[in-house]
């Protein structure tokens, strides 16, 4: 990234001289304190420095600068590095910047420096002075922390989650637990769809019939209803983090490897025109990309059928969601970053997100009698374990109340939060300090697969609501409890959104519901 950032301020002529890692030497007014170092970076107020004794952040108001990369105090442009996937590179980020420029009074321009390289540049609208420099390297989630590992990237784009290695890296680099709170959060919400051309006949297809396509174990359209002819297949790129997510949700439940002969796409466009021009091709595609290809739906032996909408991905009741992750590492970002990544928090930023074609963060309220479907399902799968007495009792207990879009999910085998989940932990602790639920009632409402004894599996889902309130509250610092009347409760496996003989239909089944009135 440092080699691109200096061809960019070559390209824009903005600032004269690149500014990259050069020695510098802080000095105190009265000479007595001397650092000398690598100046990693400067936000407006602090230096970040590589020295000797490692990277130290210094108060620039307490200090001196000496050397050919001492920033200029009275004129500072903050510098934003933000790498990684090219599904979140590509249009969402681009339009959240231009939203939060708009808000704030910035003009922001955009000049490419090659297919994988841009930058904004933000400039005051009273003064026409520059005020930051975001910086753009599209690629892969892979490269993505790669660059930040290197300290290349202030700002990673990912499309799934980061992996151990990657985690213990950017530990052992001095940049905090990046499965902290405040070290990633979920940006939007996107999802892998298997995709067809609209002359195929096929409507739906199982998970696991999915997986098995694409491990080869099914080859012709001809076992899945379709025509006698053999399936070609198409997938995004094997580094990309769509194509990761896809190999960890759909052949990672089966435990099944990728067939040979998969024709694999950089850019993400590209599955669904391939999927286009080959009426028996099948493609797996990001959820905001299928354009004019046709979804298939996903279904089980047991009657349920899921399909991608944007209800059901919010509700993460569709199963191959694909989170679209910010992560941040722990050293202290420019202002100008700061308010941006709180932008995109808000309301105003979810408008954007909804209309760059992803799926927003913002909770909303569906009502119990647009449910029914769910209810009705309760009631036909109910098995002898599932008494009509706990289904009237979930019935009363949840009739007159709406659910919120918000849900939570958890590690398997734990009442650990995923990530996804606990970046919902906090956008709905922001919703009670802001006050949107003062008055109101608000149940967690705990449910299980039916693996297992119901009685047990109650328990459990009870055990996963009251954990799930916990990290609410423990993370909405500055609410008033007395003003939200907040409760738990389980209906273990009375509800379930999915077969069970499967592990994605019980990993859709684990979760715990948020319920207001």
């Amino acid at each position: 990234m440092a080699w691109a950032r200096a061809a960019i301020f070559a390209a824009l002529s903005l600032l004269g001289t690149a500014l990259s890692a050069q020695d510098v030497t802080l000095t105190s007014p009265d000479g007595e304190v001397e650092i000398s170092g690598t100046l990693l970076g400067f936000d407006g107020e602090f230096y970040r420095v590589e020295t000797i004794y490692g990277e130290l952040t210094v108060d620039g108001s307490g200090v001196l600068c000496e050397g050919p990369a001492c920033p200029n105090l009275q004129d500072f442009v903050a510098e934003i590095s933000i790498s990684g996937s090219a599904t979140m590179g590509s249009v969402l980020l681009p339009a959240l910047i231009e939203g939060f420029a708009l808000r704030n009074d910035y003009v922001a321009t955009r000049e490419t420096v090659d297919s994988s390289n841009f930058v904004y540049e933000l400039r005051d609208m009273a003064t026409d002075k520059p005020v930051a420099l975001f910086f753009f390297h599209v690629s892969t989630t892979d490269e993505g922390f790669a660059d930040l590992i290197a300290n290349d990237a202030d700002i990673v784009m990912a499309l799934r989650e980061i992996r151990p290695e990657e985690r213990q890296r950017a530990r052992d680099a001095g940049m905090g637990d990046m499965t902290d709170a405040n070290r990633s959060r979920v940006l939007a919400l996107d999802a892998m769809v298997p995709i067809v051309a609209p002359s195929n006949p096929v409507n739906q297809i199982s998970p696991q019939a999915l997986a098995q396509v694409f491990a080869g174990r099914i080859t012709n359209w001809a076992t899945l209803g379709g025509a006698d002819a053999d399936i070609t297949l198409h997938l995004p790129n094997a580094r990309a983090g769509l194509g990761q997510s896809i190999e960890d949700q759909v052949m990672g439940p089966g435990r099944l490897d990728f067939a040979e002969g998969i024709v694999r796409h950089d850019r993400p466009g590209d599955v669904v025109g391939a999927v286009l021009d080959d009426p028996f091709a099948l493609g797996i595609a990001s959820y905001a990309e299928t354009g004019d290809s046709r979804t298939l739906t996903l279904t089980g032996a047991c009657g349920y059928s899921l399909r991608a909408e944007r209800g059901t991905i919010k509700t993460e009741d569709y199963p191959l969601t694909a989170p679209m992750f910010l992560y941040i590492p722990a050293r202290r970002l420019p202002k100008v970053a700061r308010e941006f990544l709180a932008y995109t928090r808000g309301a105003s930023a979810q408008i954007v997100i909804r209309r760059a074609g992803f799926v927003d963060q913002a909770p909303e309220e569906v009502s119990i009698n647009d449910q029914g479907y769910r209810f009705a399902n309760a009631v036909v799968s109910a098995g002898p374990e599932v008494t009509l007495e706990e289904l009237q009792r979930m019935t009363l207990t949840l009739y007159g109340m709406s659910r919120l879009t918000t849900s939570f999910r958890f590690e398997a085998g734990s009442v650990r939060l995923d990530a996804q989940s606990r970046s919902n932990v906090q956008q709905l602790a922001r919703a009670l300090e802001q006050g949107k639920y003062d008055a109101r009632e608000m149940l967690l409402v705990g449910f299980s697969d039916g693996d297992g004894p119901a009685a047990a599996n109650r328990d459990i889902a009870l055990r996963r609501a009251e954990a799930t309130k916990r990290a609410i509250v423990q993370a909405a610092e500055t609410v008033n409890l007395d003003r939200v009347q907040m409760s738990v409760d389980a209906f273990g496996e009375a509800l379930p959104m999915a077969c069970d003989d499967s592990a994605w239909g019980r990993q859709a089944n684990r979760r715990v519901e948020v319920w207001v009135r």
